[in-house]
């Protein structure tokens, strides 16, 4: 054999052990993903599940809120709004308050946000994002920090009613 076709059979093989690598980053690539999209869905699951319970027991101490869970295209959590009428010196005025707190669907970027939308007697009172890779999101912090957002909304509300 010649120089050349060693040098050939060489070339030939490192090729093949580059594509068997490439195939292997990309199969090992396919797997990241998925558990990130799984550790995403439980997550997900665990906060909706919170949101739910804490905007509920908030309805318990204000009447007068409707509670609605949330699953759209925008992310999963729930809100609750509430329509009062002010009735003043030969006027009418309407005043709408909400609180929607949402954990946004995976995306390619593989974090994990949970947004806050809040409005007292109609002025913005909260308008707030918290995001984790999700390589780094546990559960805990997410959960302490919508009790303390749905605690400031509570505080908020009951200063303005």
């Amino acid at each position: 054999m010649s120089d050349f076709e060693e040098r050939l059979q060489k070339a030939i093989q490192r090729g093949n052990q580059t594509r068997s690598a490439l195939g292997t980053a990309a199969q090992n690539d396919a797997a990241t993903e998925e558990q990130l999209r799984a550790k995403h869905s439980q997550l997900r699951n665990d906060l909706a599940e919170h949101i739910e319970t804490c905007l509920r027991k908030l309805c318990d101490h204000f009447p007068g809120f409707e509670f609605q869970t949330v699953i759209n295209e925008k992310g999963w959590g729930a809100r609750i709004t509430r329509d009062d009428m002010r009735l003043g010196r030969g006027t009418t005025r309407n005043e709408y308050s909400r609180l929607e707190i949402l954990v946004r669907p995976f995306t390619d970027m593989a974090i994990l946000e949970v947004v806050t939308k809040g409005t007292i007697r109609n002025r913005e009172s909260l308008n707030r994002s918290n995001f984790r890779f999700l390589s780094e999101a546990t559960v805990d912090p997410f959960r302490q920090g919508v009790d303390s957002l749905v605690l400031e909304f509570a505080e908020q509300f009951s200063a303005h009613a």
